[in-house]
């Protein structure tokens, strides 16, 4: 059985004309005839019942027809496919990453634009703890994390130096200090990301190793959400430098450094060390790699 018999019966059976057919295929309609006779002959089985005048499927037609159509839709991927290998201007670039895991990437998504405008990338929200195994399962082809994947099967690399910052309120006591102690917080409350995370941990660790009480009372789900309240002056908060950046530059938040916690923060993409990546994945960690060593 060829592949092209089997597209000359779909487009009969969707067409239910044999002359309609020919016309669209650019084929005469005895050649459009024999090509559907030959592949009822290999299957022993009559598809259409000629019997009738409008292309009526038989039973064993109408499955035929099913299997017809996903081999045309295969072949139609994998023709998708073969176009981007030979093209890396064209195609789509998924790489996950968290909330606050988004915002380093979009400096390399500008300049990664600029230069190959006919790639989609598409940046899928998930939770850090399950970026690595999604790219090791292909679900995802790059991902950002802020810490290094233990996964043999992946490599990465640090495309930001962040760290983690405290921050209040500008009118807060601490706004104007130049450093603050852990010890100073057994009152205040702090406002908590309600995600696990290496950082929210190093946060909590930290203050049961100093002995001191941490009113956790309120926790959100967002970034967003949490500087909104330390804006409100609800509390105060940990949070990536960067995501609160804007805000401290007009004077909406103010950051204090603590001596007991300046904790480092690096951000890394993370890539199949084996697998095979697409033109566009790899044009956009080649990017990548040229920004981290510049």
């Amino acid at each position: 059985m060829e592949l092209s018999q089997l597209g000359i019966f779909l487009t009969v059976a969707t067409e239910k004309s044999f002359s309609r057919a020919a016309r669209r295929l650019h084929r005469t309609q005895p050649a459009i005839s024999l090509a559907v006779q030959r592949l009822e002959a290999e299957l022993g089985e009559k598809l259409l019942d000629r019997s009738l005048k409008d292309g009526t499927l038989t039973d064993a037609g109408r499955v035929v027809f099913e299997y017809a159509q996903k081999f045309d839709s295969m072949r139609r991927e994998m023709a998708n496919a073969l176009t981007e290998l030979r093209n890396q201007y064209t195609g789509k670039l998924i790489i996950g990453a968290n909330e606050s895991g988004a915002l380093y990437l979009l400096t390399h998504i500008e300049k990664f634009h600029a230069l190959y405008p006919g790639v989609k990338v598409e940046v899928r929200r998930a939770l850090s703890r399950n970026i690595p195994n999604e790219v090791s399962d292909n679900t995802l082809e790059l991902g950002v994390v802020s810490y290094r994947p233990g996964d043999k099967n992946l490599n990465s690399i640090v495309i930001y130096q962040d760290a983690v910052a405290f921050i209040v309120h500008p009118e807060h006591r601490f706004a104007k200090r130049k450093q603050v102690s852990i010890r100073d917080l057994s009152t205040e409350t702090i406002i908590a990301h309600n995600i696990a995370s290496p950082y929210r941990q190093l946060v909590m660790d930290a203050f049961q190793r100093h002995r001191v009480q941490l009113n956790m009372d309120i926790e959100m789900p967002t970034v967003e959400t949490i500087k909104k309240l330390v804006q409100s002056k609800m509390g105060v908060a940990f949070v990536p430098r960067m995501c609160a950046q804007p805000e401290i530059a007009a004077g909406l938040l103010a950051t204090v450094p603590m001596k007991e916690l300046q904790v480092a923060r690096k951000i890394h993409l993370v890539y199949p060390s084996h697998r095979h990546l697409s033109h566009a994945a790899r044009a956009f960690l080649d990017l990548v790699k040229v920004a981290a060593e510049t």
